[in-house]
């Protein structure tokens, strides 16, 4: 099967996992191209993916998005990210958007609130993980700058459920338990703002194939430790109820999202100066 040639790529992550993205949005801009797509990949066959057209005026922008990070059972999280990503190569996908549900380290947060990180931190043990050994990746702005402006702007206009932060600092764990009281506390004391399970090792890959990336998060929980504990009840119901205010947000910031690029990232990714010793 021939992989469509995209600019957009979009990961979905848990804060839209209770809706069909982007049939149930109700979004007249956002036809449904092709759906179950499936590719061979080197590292076994991708997650399902959707093509879809957004229509912008004159301008018809085709995206490609699959849900929850690829993440399946049977298949490593290492792995689902390596499909997603190659596949998102093979398109010559530019910008990547995820999103996802993330717990509120910084104890100033209120479930809710939508996070749009500038940095991360990662605690995961998932960190060799790539495509290829050919680059030499720098992780300063690792999030693109541009994206971060261009989602506060819009998500700032259009999210009425909490407040919208343009900057924090996300923590990458592996999961899939939570994470502990002590763990949190010192994910605090190192400048973590939220913590999730997602951003990495997405982060690597989308500078390794060339591609801006930048997420967007609710917080749907306090991290253990912090304010109060969570209640699975309220979980659930944050997660059942505001999947289509915030995919609708998604959609409008993906239909008026530029292809071309001013920011560095693309200037990020260098040839590795170790090439002769892998030959």
């Amino acid at each position: 099967m021939k992989i469509p040639n995209c600019d957009i790529g979009l990961i979905g992550g848990s804060s839209t996992l209770s809706a069909e993205i982007p049939e149930d949005l109700g979004l007249d801009y956002v036809e449904v191209k092709e759906k179950s797509l499936v590719f061979p990949t080197p590292y076994g066959p991708s997650p399902e993916f959707k093509l879809l057209i957004l229509h912008n005026f004159n301008e018809l922008k085709p995206v490609l998005c699959c849900r929850m990070h690829g993440w399946r059972s049977g298949v490593s999280r290492a792995d689902a990210s390596r499909q997603v990503f190659w596949v998102f190569k093979q398109a010559g996908v530019k910008r990547v958007l995820a999103e996802g549900g993330v717990g509120a380290i910084n104890h100033l947060l209120k479930p809710r609130d939508i996070v749009i990180p500038h940095d991360y931190m990662d605690f995961s043990l998932r960190k060799d993980v790539c495509l290829e050994d050919r680059y030499l990746l720098m992780m300063r702005d690792a999030l693109c700058a541009g994206m971060i402006k261009e989602l506060n702007e819009l998500v700032t206009r259009q999210w009425k459920k909490g407040r919208v932060f343009d900057r924090g600092v996300y923590v990458n764990t592996d999961g899939r338990h939570f994470e502990s009281p002590s763990e949190v506390a010192m994910f605090k004391m190192t400048g973590g703002d939220v913590v999730g399970q997602s951003i990495c090792p997405e982060v690597y890959l989308a500078r390794e194939i060339g591609a801006c990336y930048a997420g967007v998060y609710m917080v749907v929980n306090y991290a253990e430790g912090i304010v109060s504990p969570w209640q699975h009840e309220e979980l659930e119901e944050i997660f059942n109820s505001e999947s289509l205010a915030l995919g609708r947000c998604i959609f409008e910031f993906l239909r008026g999202l530029e292809v071309d690029r001013t920011c560095e990232c693309t200037e990020l990714r260098k040839d590795t100066l170790l090439k002769k010793v892998y030959k």
